[in-house]
């Protein structure tokens, strides 16, 4: 009974559950739910506790000196993203090594198309506010969210051609590389060179260790966190460059190579086969032996970098996000002074920066790179789609939103960015979606070139 109970469950619940979580528009689904809550509290009777829990500060106080001491918004822009930049970068040295990004021939095209996607916004908004103070804010609508954009075109399935989805992966993947530089080069204050070197000290170490061979993932784990990303949030340079650059010092080979994985694992599975079984349902302490030294082999076959991409990827899409989101998401429709939301041209910056600048930029540079014969774009694709996907790169939540931290702190300010932010990506997502989902049956018809 106990057994058909638990496979009750693991059929009707863990099941479903794992299949929605290895998604990958689950992420993009997360996150708008979050987003919503978010809102919906901003927006409550509990707007002002919500607002305040953010704001109460953790750290450290010793003989009256403060250490590490930041409010809960700012540990989770500066602690909990650093690990979402981690997976970032994770994921961009994986590309470099063996992804889109591998062969420049087949990257030329998304990557000029993500750079004038970023140029384009930037210029767009320092158009509406050049010489303001908020000119600052001139890289708040240069990103695009990976998540929210990949969530959306993956809820069309089959109407979008494979080549497509390919394109707009790779010019997210470039524009986070973009984005993450623009955060390093123009958004960061009071810089401490000591801790600066501190950290590339450490990060030196994580090179020789990776060189010489060292694949313990805890070594990294204690270098990266306890040497390189403390000493980058002390040195005023943003601790999450901290994050991508320890990313790209994990080793991306495998402990054991592909040919001795598979001549170990017929060993041990032959041994397995020909240790004599018991005629009851549990294993004899051979037999569990075996397999404790398959999945061994088993891990060492897989390189440090993917084994860490993979195991962080879930906890970052469904635990990291959604509480950023939840903590910057919260916007208070309720008691906002209307008349200050267009003091400045930050709310038109913004809104028309993600929802003109990224489709512009994209079109533009596409055009001029296939007529220059410097990249192509598959047969299965047409121009419509394109236009559909420069919309969805409008979708600019995550990182526009980490950039509005940082390059504002007037709170007016802010919130002008943030409903920029939603305006276009919203806007930008719905016309996206519908011109991708409409233009499906015209693929076979009219090709871009």
């Amino acid at each position: 009974m106990d057994n058909k109970y638990q496979r009750k469950i693991n059929h009707q619940i863990v099941m479903p559950v794992q299949q929605f979580m290895q998604n990958e528009k689950s992420g993009g689904i997360i996150l708008a739910l979050a987003v919503i809550v978010a809102l919906i509290l901003g927006n409550s009777p509990l707007r002002y506790e919500y607002q305040e829990f953010f704001h109460h500060h953790l750290g450290f106080i010793v003989d009256g000196k403060s250490y590490l001491n930041f409010s809960f918004e700012h540990w989770i822009n500066d602690g909990l993203m650093s690990m979402f930049f981690f997976v970032v970068g994770l994921e961009l040295k994986r590309e470099f090594i063996g992804g889109e990004l591998q062969h420049i021939r087949q990257v030329i095209l998304p990557s000029g198309a993500a750079l004038m996607g970023m140029i384009v916004p930037a210029l767009i908004f320092l158009l509406f506010n050049h010489g303001t103070s908020a000119a600052n804010g001139w890289g708040i609508p240069m990103a695009t969210d990976i998540a929210f954009a990949l969530a959306v075109i993956y809820l069309l399935g089959d109407r979008v051609p494979l080549a497509a989805k390919v394109f707009l992966t790779t010019l997210a993947i470039v524009d986070d590389l973009g984005s993450v530089l623009v955060i390093a080069l123009f958004y960061t204050s009071n810089i401490s060179l000591v801790s600066i070197a501190v950290g590339v000290a450490f990060l030196l170490v994580m090179f020789i260790a990776n060189k010489m061979g060292v694949k313990n993932v805890w070594f990294y784990a204690i270098l990266g966190i306890g040497g390189v990303w403390t000493a980058f949030l002390m040195s005023g340079v943003h601790a999450t460059i901290s994050a991508v650059l320890s990313a790209f010092m994990i080793p991306a080979d495998s402990k054991i190579p592909e040919a001795a994985f598979i001549s170990r694992l017929k060993k041990q599975l032959h041994h397995f086969e020909e240790t004599q079984s018991n005629d009851v349902i549990t294993l004899e302490k051979e037999q569990v032996e075996i397999i404790s030294k398959v999945k061994e082999t088993s891990k060492g076959a897989v390189p440090p970098l993917q084994r860490l991409e993979h195991g962080l990827h879930p906890f970052v899409a469904f635990c990291i996000m959604p509480v950023f989101a939840l903590s910057n998401a919260g916007i208070n429709f309720i008691d906002m002074d209307f008349s200050t939301l267009f003091a400045s041209n930050v709310v038109i910056g913004v809104l028309l920066g993600l929802l003109l600048g990224k489709p512009i930029g994209i079109l533009l540079s596409t055009w001029v790179l296939t007529k220059l014969k410097l990249g192509n774009i598959s047969k299965t694709m047409t121009w419509r789609q394109l236009v559909g996907i420069g919309f969805l790169a409008s979708i600019g939540f995550t990182m526009s939103m980490f950039v509005t931290a940082l390059a504002f702190t007037d709170p007016t300010n802010i919130i002008q960015a943030k409903v920029g932010i939603f305006s276009a990506s919203i806007i930008g997502g719905t016309i996206g979606y519908f011109l991708l989902r409409s233009t499906s049956h015209h693929s076979k018809k009219t090709n871009v070139l």
